[in-house]
């Protein structure tokens, strides 16, 4: 907005231009919020981030996927992060005793139909280790953790079972004629 110097004088002006200055101070700059959810390229739930005033005020808050961050919610973000750890913790620990207890077990035999030159009729799968494991063990594993190569003839074979993120066994399997 322009003012001509006859309506408005120039002490006015400066006055006008001063209380823009501390208005433009007063206004924040980026706004600390903690996340409610997953939120791709900010963070992740329980994370305190920092973001524009507008993006937070016109979307996050009215979306229910953040929330203000105040001393009462940082205290409760800490405990539940606290929480996850000791659950995080205690899954590895079950991961290391089940691996154990794998590898234990040495080798696992699994019979299948055998044509010529020693070749199995299908395959072996990781739905077939799963369950060769179970009748050995008795334990239950995600055969999505499962990695073995390409089972098509008898003889031995190594498989990878993944059971946490850094804790992994290897056992053998033993393919023969039933």
């Amino acid at each position: 907005m322009e003012y001509s110097t006859d309506i408005v004088s120039y002490a006015a002006q400066t006055q006008i231009n001063q209380i823009l200055q501390e208005k433009r101070k007063t206004m924040a700059k980026r706004v600390q919020l903690v996340l409610n959810q997953d939120i791709s390229k900010l963070g992740k739930s329980g994370d305190l981030v920092e973001v524009a005033p507008g993006y937070a005020r016109n979307y996050l808050i009215p979306q229910k996927l953040a929330t203000n961050a105040t001393p009462g919610i940082l205290k409760q973000v800490e405990r539940r992060r606290e929480q996850e750890r000791q659950r995080q913790l205690e899954l590895r620990q079950q991961a290391l005793e089940q691996k154990e207890s794998l590898e234990k077990v040495g080798s696992l035999t699994i019979a299948k139909p055998v044509g010529e030159n020693e070749a199995i009729f299908g395959t072996i799968t990781t739905q077939d280790v799963v369950d060769a494991i179970k009748a050995a063990t008795g334990q239950e594993i995600d055969r999505r953790g499962i990695t073995i190569p390409d089972i098509n003839h008898l003889g031995t074979y190594q498989a990878e079972i993944k059971l946490y993120s850094e804790v992994a066994a290897q056992i053998d399997i033993q393919v023969v004629a039933s």
